[in-house]
Parts: C-alpha cells; structure tokens; sequence
C-alpha cells in the first residue's frame, strides 16, 4: 500500500492523544507519540506519508507482520458468526486454537489456559505452581521481564520493578548467566554455565528449597538483552526443579511463535517445562490474547479442585480465530523455517560485519527473528553507551543513535544499552537489508560516542 499524506488529520489525531491518551512507562508531559496512519507487512507510516521499516514488530508481537489478509479476514468472519462468548462455554474458534497450540508445546504441555495477555499468563502460572507445591516463594532473575501486573512486575528483574516493589510478593532475584557481563567471572561459557547454576542451587539452599514454588525464566530474555542461555544451562535448572519438587515455568511471551526459528524456544534447547506461557506471536497481536500451557501433573491437581481463577475474555472467540489463521499461516507459509533462515544466513552474519566496523558495537547475539547489539563506548572495557537506566541527558547517545536510525526510516527498539533486531518472522531478505543498512547509518551516530 502506499501511503497518502494526511498531516491535518494526523495533527487532529496527535491533538486527540495528547489531550487524552494516558500512556504507559512514561511520563506523560515528556512523550512526543508519532501518530500512525496505517501499517502492512513489516512496514507502518505516519500522516505526512513517511515509512519505516519496523525493526521492533510492534512490542516484538506481529510475527506474521501486519494485515496479514488470512488473519484479517478469521477475525471478520468469526465476528460475523460470534462475535463474543463466555469463557465457561466451548466455543469452536476457543477449541481450535488451544488445539493447534498444544500440538506445537514441547512435552505433556496440553493444557491450555488462555487470558488476556503475557502479564495475565504469568499471574496464573505462579499462581497454578503456588497451590500444586503449597509454597509461597518463587525465583526469577535479575535482566528479565514479566510483565507490568502486581505479580508479574515484581517477577521482572529489570528496573520497570522498582516503583511497584513493595517487597512482599515472595519473590527472590538471582543471576542468570550473561557472559559478556559475567557476575560469576566466567571466561567460557562452559564456566559461565556451571557456576550460574551453582549460584541458583546454592540460593535456592539458603531460601529453603521447601519454600520455594518454582522458578520463573524467560526461555530466551527478550527486552533485558536476547542473552541466549549458555548449551546445558536449561537443563540443569529443570534437573534442580525436578530435585526439589519445584515448578519449572518458561516464559515464551517473547520468544515463542517462530521468533527464534522454532515454534517455541524451548525447542532450541531440548527442555519441557511445566508451565509455559505465551502470548504476542500467537495471534500477531491483532487482539489481545496470551495462555499458559500446562502439563499433565499439574492439570491433575485441579483434575476435581477447582481452579481458583479466571478472567472475563479467556479465550475470546475473534482473539482465538486470529491465533487459528496465524498459526494456519505460519504453518503453511514456512513463517517459522524462514527466521531461522533468514537469522543464520543473513542478520546473524551482517550484525557480525557491523560489529567489525563500528566501534559502538560490543557483541552481537541472537538467534532466528531475535537479536541484539550491546553498546558500548569502549571495547576493551566494556562500559556501556549510556550508564544503566539513564534518563535524560545521561541517555543522549542512545537518543541519538534512535533519532538517526528513524531519520533512515527505520524504526528501531532500543533498551538501556541495547537496540534489537526484531523484524517479522515473515520478513523478505530485500527488506532485512534495508534495514540492515538503515543501522549500518544510526551505528556511525553511536560511533561518535565511543573512546
């Protein structure tokens, strides 16, 4: 589609959210909103006809990108059968879905619980591991994020937790490993490995392993870095879990639905967990839907005990009829087989190139659809573009580097230290280069920052 330029009805649209429009993670009186006129494929554009290719797929949810057609048009026909329906009723689309998932889960996971979104699928996964066990801790690491509910928020270990972090939730942080950034003064990542699980087993010891309900990691962090965990290092937590009787629940919010080459991440690493949640890439976020799958153990416990929760639109008909289509069309499109293409073949290899050339880029990691640059002023030392959670003039090199990237028409996600690369999982080689060389441009910006 090519846009047409409309900068009166974008100014109304702008006056409309400012006046209005309460936002999230910000303060309201500092945002500047880019108001969006339309959106196809990996691209969208603003009123006064500029296009960016985005690099961020939305919040890294439209795998399949955006107006899918074969999407639209589930979500079209399912509303003109039902548009709604409560969630205590079977209803086909809610069926089909849960179905279609649970063939694609690793192990027994064959239950599904759907809710609204990933914060909602963590609340109920802690909640499902708390009353199997009949213990109130549960460990999550530090670089992670679970999203911004009451629980799921103080299972975040990143600095989004601090304001909401009373304390209380019976959540206990760890190191999880990074060896770039090392906690454990590892120099390979078999070593990396080893003592960041030393270091769980040995805190899960000092809180009382008969305390502890389970362990909450993201498969692969999303926001906090694309940190892929070291070979070996998900097996060992889920051989901890199995020998303190703790629920081992993965979080594939992010990184599940194709977005690392895989259906789910766990794939990667040959592990089944006993909860996984998901959410974004299961309907490309054209509505709101996320789940927790379940294993056979645990579905047991509440086989003739009620579950104690819910929610209004769990499994919402048109939310389960687009998760049907994408799947359908990531299955029938090779969606998933082409990230991990397209990330072995071609990003993984000119991220690499960008990183011989730019001083400003410290490592590149990622895998399929999921990537990351670590910025930095100085690689010998490592210290970081812009010191940990800076704000204000203290972030300006990274503002910088944001500003020249979307001035190329690329529109980039950046996190503290961090600009991903997270396009479509359905993304065409001619546009990845594009984008590519729109952040070969922003990384010079960032070059002028290093020592």
């Amino acid at each position: 589609m090519t846009p047409q330029p409309d900068p009166e009805v974008g100014a109304a649209v702008k006056a409309a959210d400012r006046a209005h429009v309460f936002h999230s993670w910000s303060a309201q009186e500092l945002i500047d909103p880019l108001a969006v006129a339309g959106a196809e494929g990996s691209y969208f554009w603003d009123y006064d006809g500029k296009r960016y290719l985005d690099f961020t797929s939305g919040l890294v949810y439209t795998n399949v990108g955006y107006q899918h057609p074969k999407v639209v048009a589930a979500i079209q026909e399912q509303a003109a059968r039902m548009t709604t329906f409560a969630p205590a009723f079977a209803v086909e689309a809610r069926s089909e879905a849960a179905r279609l998932i649970a063939e694609r889960t690793p192990g027994d996971l064959d239950k599904i619980f759907f809710t609204n979104g990933g914060a909602d699928a963590i609340e109920h996964a802690v909640r499902m591991a708390r009353l199997h066990t009949g213990r109130p801790k549960v460990l999550s690491a530090y670089r992670s994020y679970h999203g911004g509910t009451q629980q799921a928020v103080n299972i975040t270990g990143d600095p989004r937790r601090w304001a909401s972090d009373g304390a209380a939730a019976g959540v206990v942080h760890f190191w999880a490993p990074f060896l770039y950034r090392s906690r454990f003064y590892a120099e390979t990542e078999e070593q990396e490995c080893a003592r960041a699980l030393e270091h769980l087993e040995t805190t899960i010891a000092f809180e009382g392993p008969a305390t502890v309900a389970a362990i909450v990691l993201e498969t692969i962090p999303g926001t906090a870095g694309i940190m892929v965990p070291p070979p070996g290092y998900l097996a060992g937590v889920r051989e901890i879990c199995d020998k303190y009787g703790i629920v081992f629940v993965l979080d594939e919010v992010m990184a599940g639905f194709g977005r690392t080459g895989e259906w789910f991440a766990a794939d990667l690493f040959d592990v089944t967990p006993d909860l996984m949640t998901f959410a974004k890439g299961v309907n490309s976020g054209y509505v709101p839907l996320g789940g927790v799958a379940i294993s056979g153990a645990i579905a047991e416990t509440f086989a003739k005990r009620p579950y104690p929760g819910g929610l209004t639109y769990s499994g919402h008909p048109l939310a389960c009829a687009a998760a049907v289509a994408t799947i359908q069309v990531m299955a029938e499109e090779g969606v998933v087989e082409n990230a991990a293409r397209l990330g072995a073949d071609v990003v993984g290899p000119a991220l690499r190139e960008l990183a011989e050339r730019h001083p400003s880029v410290g490592e590149v990691r990622g895998v399929g659809m999921f990537w990351a640059l670590e910025l930095v002023r100085n690689r010998e030392t490592r210290e970081p573009l812009v010191p940990y959670n800076a704000a204000g003039a203290a972030n300006a090199p990274m503002a910088a580097f944001g500003a020249a990237a979307k001035a190329a028409g690329l529109w980039p996600f950046i996190n503290m230290n961090r600009t991903h690369v997270v396009p479509p999982c359905n993304v065409g080689e001619a546009e990845l280069k594009e984008g590519l060389a729109a952040l070969d441009t922003a990384l010079a910006v960032a070059d002028e920052y290093t020592a």
